[in-house]
């Protein structure tokens, strides 16, 4: 059965005509072509295909993209503007958060839920907070690092406005 949504994505606004089961990853991935979602596991586990889906960080991988009607959605491509970083991607590129890079999208919207719900997390807040997204590569101390720098960083931006 076929279902028009309308939803604002990375701030455009997307209506498009899907399947009543299309995963919105795979929405995302395939009808927009916003790669930067990634599929890891299918099942929710490692978090790679975390977006933010009305401020709040999801799993798009076991979430209807029927159920996103009218929501809006920001993936790794929209979180900053063109050309710039997000404290956040600037923190995991200073402090090598990343290796091969696979979970460093779903890892970064998962922080970025993380910071807006605690702008100062303990390290074991922050472990707590990004435990539902698995890295293979790094562990996790300098994942770890980058939430902290961007935390500073945009506690000290807030306090400057």
């Amino acid at each position: 059965m076929k279902h028009t949504i309308t939803m604002t994505i990375n701030g455009a606004p997307v209506t498009a005509e899907v399947d009543s089961r299309l995963l919105l990853v795979h929405f995302i991935r395939e009808n927009l072509d916003l790669t930067g979602t990634h599929i890891g596991c299918d099942t929710s586990n490692c978090g790679a295909c975390t977006i933010l889906l009305d401020g709040k960080s999801i799993k798009s991988c076991t979430y209807l993209a029927v159920r996103a009607d009218g929501a809006e959605i920001t993936t790794i491509e929209g979180l900053a503007p063109e050309g710039t970083n997000h404290p956040l991607q600037q923190a995991f590129h200073d402090q090598h958060g990343l290796h091969c890079g696979f979970c460093t999208p779903g890892m970064i919207l998962r922080s970025v839920d993380l910071l807006k719900n605690n702008p100062n997390p303990t390290e074991e807040e922050i472990r707590w907070g990004i435990s539902g997204n698995l890295c293979r590569c790094t562990g996790y101390n300098n994942i770890v690092k980058s939430v902290q720098q961007a935390a500073k960083e945009m506690q000290n931006e807030s306090e400057s406005v």
